[in-house]
């Protein structure tokens, strides 16, 4: 026997937990052009889009590896002609099919044959309260389409949730929100200061509240909770750059949940895709299994072991996982480092500059169609 065949095998990671949630980005296209948008620049086209059958098998593996629960997003997932056919393949394995749509294109007839082939839930996307600021900041006329959704998915009896990514053009408008949402008949409000990746980052400047706009609607939104204490439930996402406190990854890197993007590339948050030397597995290639337990992009920031200091030694670092890993590359340039939004992080200071400098009145870029570019970058 040669030395090399005497060289015992690499051990096999530590075995992770089953992961319970998919995010299935089923498209990019988007009717919409919201430019707080966290898709990638590089946008996928339809071209290479899952297949009806490749989308089954994926969910299909998910059950089998412990998901019982599928955000059915995008873009814009109603563009998937074969959307009902996905949903099927999701009922028949047992998850839980919750649709995030704009509701633009939602019909009658499409909610009922998508009830009928197992939609279980919708969570609706709303800018604004304001009908013209709502669609000025989605980019284009679709706020009475919003409402007319909200109607035909509260009369087929569905569990119905409104999303609202909040950033400096609608967080004065926050109490506005929570009553539109109560007069819709939502079961529950979404209230998710702006992540700053993809567009959104490109378009942070503009995007970035102040700190007296932030505190104003924290206040707003715990007035309507005492107000509305039988529901509809509303959640409020902290934002990252202003409480020195890094949130959890995902709730840690690997541990819960995963996603699929538009063209098989698997993910350990969406965010993820900006990352360019992470060398994403696709589930053209690999099974779903591998993927979640074997590979190295859902290996790497797995657990605690990754970590240098000041995450090493936190106490923290069972509770934020070093907080977030694309944060900190996009700030940083480095994956591995502590994530800036932490006050504890050596990078704190690039977190509290931007906050510092206060917001940018230039125009946000907009996002245009997949495989459409301008300057460069895809843009939709």
């Amino acid at each position: 026997m040669t030395a090399v065949e005497a060289t015992p095998p690499a051990a096999a990671p530590p075995a992770p937990n089953r992961p319970w949630a998919l995010l299935a980005e089923l498209t990019h296209a988007c009717p919409l052009h919201c430019g707080y948008c966290s898709n990638p620049l590089e946008l996928t086209r339809r071209s290479r889009e899952l297949t009806t059958a490749q989308w089954a098998d994926v969910l299909r593996q998910a059950a089998r590896l412990g998901v019982v629960h599928t955000h059915l997003s995008g873009g814009e997932p109603l563009l998937r002609q074969d959307l009902e056919e996905i949903v099927t393949a999701a009922e028949s394995a047992g998850i839980y099919t919750q649709l995030v749509t704009s509701g633009v294109g939602l019909d009658e007839a499409r909610l009922r044959a998508l009830a009928a082939a197992g939609l279980r839930s919708v969570q609706l996307s709303v800018q604004h309260a304001d009908p013209d600021a709502s669609d000025r900041i989605g980019g284009r006329r679709s706020f009475a389409e919003k409402e007319r959704a909200a109607e035909l998915v509260r009369a087929a009896g569905l569990p119905l949730g409104l999303n609202v990514v909040l950033h400096r053009e609608n967080l004065d408008a926050v109490d506005a929100l929570v009553e539109l949402g109560v007069n819709w008949g939502v079961d529950r409000i979404e209230l998710a200061n702006a992540q700053f990746y993809g567009w959104g980052l490109l378009n942070r400047a503009a995007l970035l509240p102040t700190r007296e706009q932030l505190a104003g609607a924290r206040d707003a939104v715990e007035r309507w909770r005492d107000r509305l204490p039988t529901g509809p439930e509303l959640v409020w996402v902290v934002p990252d750059y202003f409480d020195g406190v890094a949130k959890p990854c995902m709730g840690g890197w690997g541990a819960v949940s995963l996603t699929v993007a538009p063209d098989g590339t698997a993910l350990p948050c969406p965010a993820a895709a900006g990352m360019p030397d992470l060398d994403p597995p696709n589930v053209r290639d690999h099974s779903l299994s591998w993927i979640w337990g074997r590979s190295q992009a859902f290996t790497r920031y797995r657990g605690t072991d990754w970590m240098a200091e000041p995450c090493r030694s936190c106490s923290r670092r069972e509770e934020d996982f070093g907080g977030c890993r694309c944060q900190a590359y996009a700030l940083t340039g480095d994956a591995d480092r502590a994530d800036p939004a932490c006050r504890l992080s050596p990078d704190h200071g690039l977190v509290r500059a931007l906050v510092d400098d206060g917001t940018d009145a230039s125009p946000q870029i907009r996002r245009r169609a997949p495989g459409r570019r301008e300057g460069g970058a895809a843009r939709v």
